[in-house]
């Protein structure tokens, strides 16, 4: 690269060569060889532009956390100070989520590294902020029985202290300067996922079906009622207290529902809770979430996972090419079946809405016990296929 004159960069000094100069200039620039005031040229190759790139990267990311410093404090956001980080209790993708506490309560938080490792590229890190701000502008406006407690967030949390995974050496580490974090009530009942795994075998009351189905269902229909579409409801996003109560959580892909179903569009949610019409990538709305109800109501009941010896690519063709749903037991009340089977239809227009389903569910009559235990039995149906795994 020819250096040039300070008319030639825009106000760069460099040296003129006189024509009875003579000799020349040495100059050692840190990982760039040398060059002369002959030739006046850098070796490309003596640059080591990977560690260019993780500096640039942490000069960015410093830049913005300066800016974020500066611009007015959000409603949501939370004191640092009264935040107590305890032990993790889940690990994600970027980040993990700890147990601790927030001016005395007990609760989760949420920890997501924003690329300050020099590893995700600016597009990742700038999808991630996208998501997080989308997460908290949507779950700071929510106030249900059957949606977990949105407590604070913090942006750009420089002085966060987490626990070393070697307290010995580090004590306590700080988490980097491009982090932020979601504060929400701790429920210790962990997810509903776990819970039907510990019931794999002896399965649930048809009572204690129906009221995880019903704070589920009553959860939904508020966010529906508040144009709120979930788009990855699964047996794993939804956690317990102490009582069993079913609180919705996870925010993360929640979006406010378009008006014109057109605008909602791309396969967003998990495999094997996706309705066909997000699977093909067709416009949708919040009957997504309805068929994706229609399959968590099946796991609750069968306490068992659905389409176990399929693959992902297997279920995703099979579900919008030969219309596949879960096998329903024959021993499941025709009045579980039946909200099961229009839960989940092909046609998202034929799908009841959320607070429809409320209704169907709390007509159900569990006086007299049914399903997979019957009142006073503590083994399973029979009609039901055998456990598997361990």
């Amino acid at each position: 690269m020819d250096l040039k004159t300070k008319d030639e960069l825009g106000g760069v000094n460099s040296p003129k060569k006189s024509d009875n100069q003579e000799g020349s200039v040495n100059s050692k620039v840190k990982g760039a060889g040398s060059f002369s005031s002959k030739d006046m040229l850098v070796r490309a190759d003596k640059f080591d532009l990977k560690s260019l790139d993780i500096q640039l990267e942490k000069h960015l990311s410093w830049v913005w956390s300066r800016n974020e410093s500066k611009r007015p404090k959000e409603e949501w956001e939370i004191d640092l100070s009264k935040l107590d980080i305890k032990n993790v209790i889940a690990h994600g993708t970027f980040g993990a989520v700890y147990r601790g506490t927030y001016d005395n309560q007990d609760v989760a938080v949420k920890l997501l590294e924003w690329g300050e490792d020099g590893i995700a590229t600016n597009a990742e890190t700038a999808a991630l902020r996208a998501s997080f701000r989308q997460e908290v502008a949507v779950w700071q406006k929510l106030n249900h029985p059957n949606v977990t407690k949105f407590v604070g967030a913090s942006v750009g949390a420089s002085n966060l202290k987490i626990p070393s995974k070697n307290p010995s050496i580090d004590g306590n580490a700080a988490f980097p300067s491009a982090a932020c974090c979601v504060v929400v009530e701790y429920l210790p009942g962990g997810t509903l996922k776990q819970y039907l795994i510990r019931n794999r075998r002896k399965k649930l009351a048809l009572k204690v079906v129906v009221q995880l189905a019903l704070d589920l269902s009553r959860g939904l229909s508020y966010l529906h009622s508040k144009k709120i579409v979930h788009r990855d409801v699964k047996t794993e996003n939804m956690l317990l207290d102490s009582h069993r109560t079913l609180k919705i959580a996870d925010f993360g892909v929640a979006r406010v529902e378009a008006q014109n179903p057109r605008d909602m569009t791309g396969e967003t949610g998990t495999l094997g809770y996706m309705a066909p019409e997000v699977l093909q990538g067709k416009p949708y709305n919040r009957r997504c979430d309805v068929y994706s109800f229609g399959i968590c109501l099946w796991e609750i009941y069968c306490c068992d996972m659905p389409y176990p010896d399929l693959s992902f690519v297997d279920v995703s063709a099979a579900v919008v090419r030969q219309n596949l749903r879960p096998e329903i037991p024959r021993c499941c009340p025709s009045s579980l079946a039946n909200i099961m089977r229009k839960c989940w239809d092909a046609n998202a227009e034929k799908r009841p809405e959320m607070d429809a389903v409320v209704t169907m569910l709390e007509a159900i009559d569990t006086s007299k016990g049914g399903g997979m235990i019957p009142e006073g039995q503590a083994t399973g149906c029979f009609c039901f296929a055998p456990p598997r795994g361990p």
